[in-house]
């Protein structure tokens, strides 16, 4: 099963649409920039976090990155275009 077969079978498990493809990019970032700046476990907490928050995908990312900017963590390597 693909990710995005899993991730739509998943989504149906919870009686929720899945993600959008470009909602997937963001998260994916999201995680990306929370385990660069902190440890890797901090990519699946925040990613829920985001969504405990009711914050959009994109908006979630931009906090992300400006945290991890003032924190001087280093977030290369994360795709923040979008």
């Amino acid at each position: 099963m693909t990710a995005p077969e899993w991730i739509a079978a998943f989504a149906r498990e919870l009686e929720i649409a899945p993600p959008s493809p470009e909602e997937v990019d963001h998260l994916l970032a999201l995680a990306g920039v929370a385990a660069h700046a902190s440890a890797r476990q901090a990519a699946p907490i925040c990613t829920w976090l985001a969504a405990r928050a009711g914050v959009e995908p994109a908006r979630a990312l931009a906090s992300a990155t400006a945290l991890a900017e003032r924190l001087g963590a280093d977030a290369a390597g994360t795709d923040t275009a979008a």
